[in-house]
């Protein structure tokens, strides 16, 4: 690799700032403040045309004021530089506590009033925009889903940067303003995520700029942060490969002078970075700009109340005023407060006045316009090669095996190959915590590398500043840059261990609970599905013990909005391809597969495979002894590729050993199938699921997971009581595959054993069976401890019929 050169140092002059703009920006901000006071507290009257009475106040004040007037500085400072260059920005806002700044400024700019055609630029939209703030029937106080400009509402701290850093991966053009809280700071995934710099190509991605936000407080404790001197903020910031510039201060003529100042710097900074990159230069570490903005708590809020310090400490974070709706001393603080504002200058006639709405940039140039932030207006189907190509060869059921996720490693090179454009961008990427080749998806760096912004050794493998392999140690940052990568427009798939996934559940849960809202929303447009590959599965451990056992995310997911929430359990190579096709062509989904990577007998044609996941549960009949006519006596089911093993070999075991029991084999590929159809979308008709389990019978159910997920699952099912579910039971450690579903109590000769339990009684060679299993049960135990291995009857079996 060359040597790197630097990027020039030197910066644009300064944008001069006249006083008469600088004094419209604070009345704008003026504007924006009144705007988010007035939705904390106010019902009626809401541009104070009378003087406040105790009936104008919302019966419930609920909302964040604390940090809202520094969020509303800094909309109205990127505005006027997007006015000056052109510039793209998507703002995501981490203290998502500030909503209703951020909804007052999407209404001064117009975007809000044009989505939500009730809520007007004129004083009945005010009344409107007040009255549905945190009210039944409006919108929350996060900044959601239902704000304009927002690709991330806030609610769980921590994911604003790594939100931020999955927008600006491979949109060249874009600049993500992400303002980062000082409680937010101190979470563990905002802690990882300062390590964009290492993951961020200036050659073909856009930029982050973060602005670290310190106003001192949380609830009600100081923060880490806010407590820190600069020197000590920013030595930690640059460490992470930033070049942090610092604004602070309570006078907002010279904050608003200094903020403009550093977003010029910071804007002529990137600019000259991406240039030099893209003009052939090569600087691992440009020192990426970032501002730390120190404002008061509560900024131009009411200083103190009742004789107590509030501006610029803990108790501005919420409600300032907490009496308003009884307290007279309150609700006259609260009016002048407001018309500190002087909202008769700011709203003449009820309007926002024209050299104020002149602010606002154009068209999808406006913050709460870009399409940036409804990737669905951006998003192009995924270009994906047939299944043919990359589908395994099944000459009969389960007599080859083969690495079930390799196939899929295929094809997702090829996937590479088809969505990368000709400057080394793309709409597809795969992320994956350093387990890419570990989960036999390898084949992708046939196309591509890992990305690293630093030097590459002759050592490494694969590792490129300009791969498009997304690997780092952390499940949050994988999650997070796949959901703000989605959200903006593109594709991807996120695979990980399956124990480790949990990491990230918070953020998963959170991620359907924003498509959950987004459908319900007209002008958003339907993104690509958040698909999730679980793999080093709790079933297989080799050198890994105990600590990587746990099938719990499925157990996270599955009460979760039935209009977004899909679990896939693949038995085989070819179903796994089918459902990762019909995953990535699907939008607004979180799909959770689940599919072990080592060597696994296989079971489907590609043809078989395709009818069988479009079914999502089917009768094997070459598996089964069911009689023509009438229900079998005992179904053995299977959801997953462990269990499915497990089955067949049960199923063989009993054809051969109880010959006139009737038996009936289930695959089930789609596990919310087995809801009913009332309550989910998925969900197997009455008739469907009367045609696998019928009504009577039996049903000895193995599952990859906790076996109280299909009982959760089959609840409203007539007879579930005859269901008998085996599992992951939290028994494990490093052993072998076999003495896994022992000790869980789902092996073979289990499930014989439970089998028989059910069936009728008297049939020829029941007994004799059962005494072999367990016998068999007593000979494993002792080979495994003397021969480290399975039994060869267990290791080398096949199905034979």
């Amino acid at each position: 690799m060359p040597a790197a050169t630097a990027v020039p140092a030197a910066l644009a002059p300064v944008d001069h700032y006249p006083v008469e703009e600088l004094e419209l920006d604070l009345r704008w901000w003026a504007a924006a403040n009144y705007l988010t006071v007035g939705q904390i507290y106010l019902t009626e009257n809401a541009l104070l045309q009378r003087p406040l009475t105790h009936a104008d106040v919302k019966p419930r004040l609920l909302g964040h004021w604390g940090t809202s007037p520094g969020l509303a500085a800094l909309y109205v400072q990127l505005n006027r530089l997007i006015r000056r260059t052109g510039q793209e920005v998507l703002y995501v806002t981490g203290p998502g506590h500030g909503g209703p700044a951020l909804v007052a400024a999407t209404w001064l700019e117009g975007t809000y009033s044009e989505l939500y055609p009730a809520v007007g630029p004129d004083a009945a939209g005010v009344r409107a925009l007040f009255r549905q703030f945190s009210t039944p029937g409006g919108i929350p106080s996060h900044v959601g889903v239902p704000t304009p400009g927002s690709i991330h509402e806030g609610g769980e701290l921590g994911y604003a940067l790594v939100h931020a850093a999955g927008a600006a991966f491979d949109h060249p053009d874009l600049l993500v303003a992400c303002v980062v809280g000082d409680g937010e700071a101190e979470t563990g995934p905002l802690s990882g995520s300062w390590k964009v710099p290492a993951f961020l190509d200036a050659r073909r991605d856009g930029a982050v700029l973060p602005v670290l936000h310190l106003n001192g407080y949380k609830i009600s404790g100081a923060t880490v942060w806010g407590r820190s001197s600069d020197e000590e903020v920013c030595g930690y910031l640059r460490s992470q490969g930033w070049a942090p510039v610092v604004v602070a201060g309570d006078d907002p003529r010279l904050v608003f002078t200094d903020l403009q100042a550093a977003l010029t710097d910071a804007h002529a900074r990137i600019r000259q970075i991406q240039d030099h990159a893209r003009s052939g230069g090569d600087d691992l570490r440009p020192g990426w700009p970032a501002i730390v903005l120190r404002t008061p708590k509560g900024w131009t809020g009411p200083d103190v109340v009742d004789g107590v310090q509030v501006q610029g400490t803990f108790r501005a974070h919420q409600v300032p005023l907490s009496g308003v709706q009884t307290d007279d001393a309150h609700l006259a603080l609260l009016e002048t407060w407001l018309r500190s504002y002087e909202p008769d200058q700011q709203f003449p006639g009820g309007r926002l006045a024209p050299e104020l709405a002149g602010l606002a940039p154009v068209g999808d140039l406006r913050m709460g316009s870009t399409p940036y932030a409804n990737g669905g207006r951006l998003r192009r189907p995924l270009d994906l090669p047939a299944l043919a190509g990359y589908a395994l060869d099944v000459p009969s059921p389960g007599t080859v095996s083969a690495e079930t996720t390799h196939p899929l490693g295929e094809l997702l090179a090829e996937i590479y190959r088809r969505t990368t454009t000709p400057d080394g961008g793309g709409t597809f990427r795969l992320f994956s915590p350093d387990e890419t080749a570990s989960n036999r998806l390898q084949s992708v760096f046939e196309v591509t590398d890992r990305c690293l912004q630093a030097q590459v050794l002759p050592t490494d493998d694969h590792l490129s500043p300009h791969g498009r392999v997304m690997e780092v140690l952390s499940e949050h940052l994988c999650e997070g840059w796949l959901e703000g990568y989605l959200l903006s427009g593109r594709h991807g798939l996120f695979a990980t261990y399956e124990a480790f996934a949990m990491v990230s559940a918070s953020m998963v849960v959170q991620h359907v609970k924003w498509l959950q809202h987004a459908a319900e929303v007209p002008w958003r447009e339907p993104v690509s599905s958040l698909t999730i590959l679980l793999t080093s599965t709790c079933w297989r451990n080799d050198h890994n013990g105990f600590s990587h056992q746990g099938p719990g995310l499925i157990d996270t997911v599955l009460p979760l909005s039935p209009q977004v929430v899909r679990v896939w359990l693949p038995p085989d190579a070819n179903c796994l391809l089918s459902i990762a096709r019909h995953c990535l062509q699907s939008t607004d989904h979180v799909n959770l597969v689940v599919a072990d990577k080592q060597q696994h007998l296989q079971y489907l044609t590609l043809a078989e495979a395709e009818a069988h996941c479009a079914a999502g549960a089917s009768v094997w009949d070459w598996a089964g002894t069911e009689r023509v006519t009438g229900d079998p006596d005992v179904v053995l089911a299977a959801a997953g590729d462990v269990p499915t093993l497990e089955v067949l070999a049960a199923a063989e075991l009993l054809r051969h050993g109880v010959p006139d029991l009737a038996l009936r084999v289930v695959n089930v590929v789609d596990l919310m199938g087995l809801l009913p159809s009332d309550v989910h979308p998925h969900g197997f008709s009455a008739d469907h699921f009367r045609r696998l389990f019928t009504d009577t019978a039996d049903v000895v159910v193995a599952f990859h997971g906790y076996p109280r997920a299909v009982h959760q699952l089959l609840h409203g099912r007539p007879g579930t009581a005859r269901f008998h579910v085996r599992g992951f039971e939290e028994q494990g450690t490093t052993t072998t595959p076999f003495d896994m579903v022992v000790l869980n109590r789902m092996s073979r000769y289990h499930l014989v054993l439970l089998a028989l339990a059910h069936a009728p009684s008297g049939l020829a060679g029941a007994d004799e069976l059962a005494a072999t299993c367990r016998d068999q049960l007593a000979r494993h135990h002792a080979y495994v401890r003397e021969h480290f291995e399975d039994l060869p009857e267990v290791r080398d079996w096949t199905w034979t019929g």
